[in-house]
């Protein structure tokens, strides 16, 4: 019979996670003090996300409550991270654990919209641009081809002025 601490835990990690789209990440933070884990947490934090420590018999059932594929690496110490811009919470993740010889938070697994994640892949979000620096080039790229338009429709205009103009010399020539 589980206990009414667990049945508490897995009602608010299924909520947790079924709030984050069934997105989130596994890492193993073993190894890590009290305050370096709360630089972790504020680092996460800072990006849009939160570090859950969990059993993993209670990730297993959420996930499975909340129709989620199973993933590898679900063993050992884990802590599920939820997000909201998944590529900018695995760069802050991948930097934190450059900053210890140890290596830790090891990035062991993820799940993104629906999808099951490696280790690896999770480690290649990492390296890709966070969703506001893609919108910030989005904009720079429609920015500079309105200005092209813009110019180009100011030439045009200027060279109809220019052929009035001798229109009118010649006429006046006339």
């Amino acid at each position: 019979m589980p206990s009414k601490r667990n049945i508490e835990n897995l009602e608010a990690l299924t909520a947790t996670l079924k709030g984050a789209a069934g997105s989130f990440f596994l890492v193993n933070y073993q190894g890590l003090g009290a305050g370096p884990t709360g630089k972790l947490r504020k680092a996460v934090r800072e990006k849009g996300g939160e570090i859950i420590v969990a059993k993993n018999t209670l990730i297993r059932k959420a996930m499975s409550d909340l129709g989620l594929p199973e993933i590898e690496g679900l063993s050992g110490p884990s802590a599920v991270v939820v997000f909201s811009d998944p590529a900018a919470v695995a760069k802050a993740l991948k930097e934190f654990a450059k900053t210890n010889d140890k290596g830790i938070p090891a990035l062991k697994a993820g799940v993104l919209s629906g999808q099951a994640l490696t280790g690896q892949q999770v480690e290649v979000l990492a390296d890709l641009p966070s969703q506001k620096e893609l919108q910030a080039e989005l904009v720079g790229v429609l920015s500079a081809t309105m200005s092209n338009f813009v110019g180009v429709l100011g030439a045009k205009a200027q060279e109809f002025v220019g052929i009035l103009d001798a229109q009118v010399q010649k006429l006046e020539a006339a």
